[in-house]
């Protein structure tokens, strides 16, 4: 959880007010509340992106797995499907784990499209609820499977899940100390990485796709847990400062459950205001896109491609390594904000397209000569990753104002989402064309 525990931010006094300002709670509980906000907020990081990933992590198990008809007999953790293409040189599956991703993102694509008019404004407690079952119905559905597509549902709940929980925990950051942005952040990666190497590591030690993923379910009801039982309620460090007496209606959390419709503070924003907010973005939003366009082309449409017969690891293993050190780049940097802030995210942007195009190169003509090459590159695309999104998020929360804080912080977060769904598109296409090659 490094990179996220800083002193929670103290309120100034309204100026020019005449009464005496509001008690301030003990220094010893005000720790306190601040420690448990950024634990929270880090579990709730770590347990809404971790089907997402684990759904990446199987989805060469998922697209390569095969049943005997009418047997309900469980994924080999190795499987060696007989309908790969055994003319290519790529050891491709029939179709590209690109769709995986297609349908582990455009749910969360259509959801985080709709925030910005509306869903951001939504209860927060019964979005929590509905993230947590989607969650644990994905886990379910995919380990029972008997067929491709159904599993390829179960992910699409995995979609619902990691969305909607990513629209309602990011405005959540907007009555707490900006602070727990960088918890969040931290506990995405730490799903990233958990997530990619609990499902390499059980399947590695024998235990099947089926049962590593039954093993997971305790995951979701540790995000009700974060949320309902963990969190403080965040009156007392809203990063805005008011003290009226309307501010136990915008709580969100369960415990003033009757009043949580309006989380924000005021009227709605017109909707010419939201396009000025939004305009202002773009120099944020721009470049998280292509961060997360080139990333998500290399994981789900290089990595399958990026196959070392000259290796003990097999195809699935390799892409189950290449997954997790993908993460493991993405947690340590998503960890770094405090000792490493960039203000400049295009750059991040930049590298990462030619971390791209060094790969495309490499598939097309196979020069490198050793795998652990492919590792390093791997990792320093992670480190990338997760550099430009815990950097842009913090980036607009420094720079938007209080009342338009929540709303930039629901729409920017299209933007990962936004990418990623393009480099599904693309890659789709790209698998088809390389796997016809000899």
């Amino acid at each position: 959880m490094g990179g996220c525990a800083g002193s929670p931010r103290r309120l100034s006094d309204s100026e020019g007010e005449e009464t005496d300002p509001a008690p301030r709670p003990p220094l010893q509980d005000s720790q306190g509340a601040h420690w448990k906000n950024a634990v929270g907020f880090w579990l709730l990081g770590l347990c809404n992106n971790f089907s997402y990933v684990v759904m990446l992590s199987a989805a060469h198990d998922i697209l390569s797995h095969q049943r005997t008809a009418g047997n309900q007999s469980h994924v080999d953790p190795d499987p060696t499907p007989t309908s790969h293409n055994s003319s290519s040189r790529f050891d491709c599956n029939p179709v590209s784990t690109a769709a995986v991703l297609l349908a582990d993102i455009l749910p969360t694509l259509i959801i985080k499209l709709l925030a910005p008019l509306g869903l951001h404004l939504l209860p927060y407690s019964p979005r929590v609820l509905t993230s947590g079952i989607c969650a644990a119905g994905s886990f379910l559905l995919v380990a029972f499977s008997h067929s491709v597509m159904i599993s390829l549902c179960g992910v699409v709940l995995a979609s619902i899940s990691s969305g909607l929980g990513e629209v309602t925990f990011l405005s959540l950051t907007a009555f707490y100390p900006r602070a727990v942005i960088s918890c969040w952040s931290s506990g995405t990666g730490g799903a990233g990485l958990l997530g990619a190497l609990s499902y390499l590591g059980l399947t590695q030690a024998g235990l099947s796709p089926q049962h590593t993923l039954l093993s997971m379910l305790g995951i979701p009801t540790l995000l009700l847990a974060s949320y309902f039982l963990l969190l403080t309620s965040p009156g007392p460090q809203d990063p805005r400062g008011e003290e009226d007496s309307d501010t136990a209606a915008r709580q969100p959390l369960i415990n003033n459950e009757a009043s949580e419709s309006k989380p924000g503070s005021g009227s709605p924003l017109s909707l010419q205001e939201r396009w000025t907010v939004f305009k202002g973005l773009l120099h944020y939003i721009v470049p998280l896109v292509l961060v997360y366009f080139a990333e998500y082309f290399i994981n789900q449409g290089l990595f399958e491609l990026l196959f070392f017969r000259n290796t003990f690891l097999t195809h699935a293993e390799q892409y189950r390594w290449y997954q997790m050190l993908y993460q493991a780049g993405v947690f340590a940097s998503r960890s770094s904000l405090r000792c490493c802030p960039i203000r400049h995210t295009w750059v991040l942007a930049l590298l990462q397209c030619l971390n791209l195009a060094f790969l495309l190169v490499d598939v097309w003509l196979s020069f490198l000569p050793s795998i652990y090459l492919i590792f390093l590159i791997i990792v320093f695309e992670g480190l990338l990753g997760g550099a430009a999104y815990v950097n842009t998020f913090h980036n607009i929360a420094l720079e938007t104002s209080d009342e338009h804080r929540e709303f930039a912080m629901a729409t920017a977060c299209i933007s990962d989402t936004l990418g990623i769904s393009l480099s599904g598109l693309l890659a789709l296409p790209l698998h088809d064309f390389l796997c016809q090659l000899t």
